[in-house]
Formats: structure tokens, C-alpha cells, sequence
């Protein structure tokens, strides 16, 4: 595990994607604030950021990579909830309330990340309007996605629609990040893919050799593209 102060790796002013990150979209004094606050670490795959279950002490950015959320069923099955991307805020949400962290948090390739320790998290929402309005938003935005994730499971009645709302999801976020072209590094296995989407791996790797004959999608080695986002959401629908 590497460190460094703030900023040295990528530095808040200088990234080209601060305007899609919803904590760093700070102007003003409040984002020099805010780029001294916590610590930028540097962290390998498979590493732990934090446990579900544990007393939050920091809440998280995702600055660089792509990181696992999961959590534990009573029978001691690991559950996928949602791959946390660049932007995404880890653990605010018990980090403003002051109590244990819901999930388990887990790079899947290696990653760069911001922690803010929970003491300065709050005299710095306390003290800047703007950013406690940007927390909210956050929160609002972890809220939206857990519902929409639970609504696709719930709804899609079939493997290859809960798999394609998988993939729809993280190709537009891509196109978000670099233009319309939905093309993103898949980072998980087959196996973990499966957990996600509810299904089992033979199944994922059917469906996926599927969707790419029929023009879907393109695979190449970890590369992933959408070709048909409106293929993918009929098969959602």
C-alpha cells in the first residue's frame, strides 16, 4: 500500500474529471480546503479499504479504479452489490451518521483512492454550504443507484436482462467519462460477474459469447464495448 499527501497523484485542481465527481466539484476556497483534507493512497488489487461491520472512522473517494461493494448473507454467502468507479463516494453515509460500515469495500484492479478521516468530514460540511449540499447529493445518488440495482433484480425476468443492465450500466458510465463510446475495462471474473447479476458463471459466459454474436457487445481480452445499448435494453425490458 502506497501514500501520499494530497493531491500528488492526481491532484483535485488538475483532473479532468472533477466536474463528474460529485465531492470534488468544489469551487472557490472550498475546493483548496478540500484538496488538503484526508490522504491519497495508492492501493494494489484485491486490497481492503474497509469491512462490513466495522466502526467508520473515514468516508472514501474513488479516484482511479474500480472497487467491490459486497456484503455477507446469514449463511456466510459474499454478495455483489455494485462496482464503485471514479467519483463514487464509499461510506458517507455512515460516516455522517456516525455508525458501522454496511458493506465491505475491495479493489478489483489497482486503484487510487481519497480517505477523509470522519472529524475533519464533518467540520468541513459544517463549515462549507456548498459541499454539505454536494454531500446530499451523493447520498441521494447512492440511494437512486441501490434502488435501481434492487428494481433490475427484481423486475428483469430473465438472466440475459439482469446481465444486460449490468453492462448497460457501466457502458454509459464510461460514455460519461470519455464521449459516447461505451467502452470499458471489465475488471471482474466471470464468477464475481455472475454474483452480481444473479445468475451462475456458466450461464454469464453463455449469455456474454451471445450477446457478442449478435452484435451486442465487442470482447476483447478484458476490453468491453457496447455496440447496441438499445439491444441491451430491450433485453432489459
Amino acid at each position: 500500500m502506497t501514500y501520499s499527501h494530497p493531491g500528488t497523484t492526481t491532484g483535485c485542481k488538475n483532473c479532468s474529471d472533477r466536474s463528474l465527481r460529485i465531492m470534488c466539484d468544489l469551487s472557490g476556497q472550498a475546493r483548496i480546503d478540500f484538496e488538503a483534507l484526508g490522504m491519497q493512497m495508492k492501493l494494489p488489487k484485491r486490497a481492503i479499504i474497509f469491512q462490513e461491520d466495522d466502526v467508520c472512522d473515514a468516508a472514501t473517494i474513488v479516484c482511479m479504479g474500480q472497487v467491490k461493494l459486497s456484503c455477507t448473507s446469514r449463511e456466510g454467502k459474499t454478495h455483489i452489490l455494485k462496482i464503485a468507479v471514479p467519483g463514487d463516494v464509499l461510506g458517507m453515509g455512515a460516516a455522517i451518521s456516525g455508525t458501522h460500515f454496511e458493506v465491505t469495500a475491495e479493489t478489483i484492479e489497482p486503484c487510487v483512492v481519497k480517505k477523509i478521516r470522519r472529524s475533519e468530514l464533518l467540520a468541513f460540511l459544517e463549515k462549507y454550504g456548498q459541499a454539505s449540499m454536494l454531500a446530499a447529493k451523493a447520498l441521494s445518488e447512492e440511494y437512486k443507484s441501490a434502488f435501481f440495482d434492487a428494481r433490475r433484480l427484481a423486475l428483469s425476468g430473465s438472466t440475459a436482462g439482469r446481465l444486460a443492465g449490468v453492462l448497460l450500466d457501466w457502458g454509459r458510465a464510461a460514455a460519461g467519462c470519455n464521449g459516447t463510446d461505451m467502452r470499458f475495462t471489465m475488471a471482474l471474473t466471470h464468477e464475481e460477474l455472475a454474483n452480481l447479476a444473479g445468475t451462475s458463471r456458466e450461464t454469464v459466459t453463455r449469455a456474454l459469447g451471445k450477446f457478442q454474436k449478435e452484435g451486442l457487445i465487442e470482447i476483447h481480452g478484458s476490453s468491453f464495448r457496447v455496440v447496441s445499448p438499445l439491444g441491451l435494453e430491450t433485453l432489459c425490458s
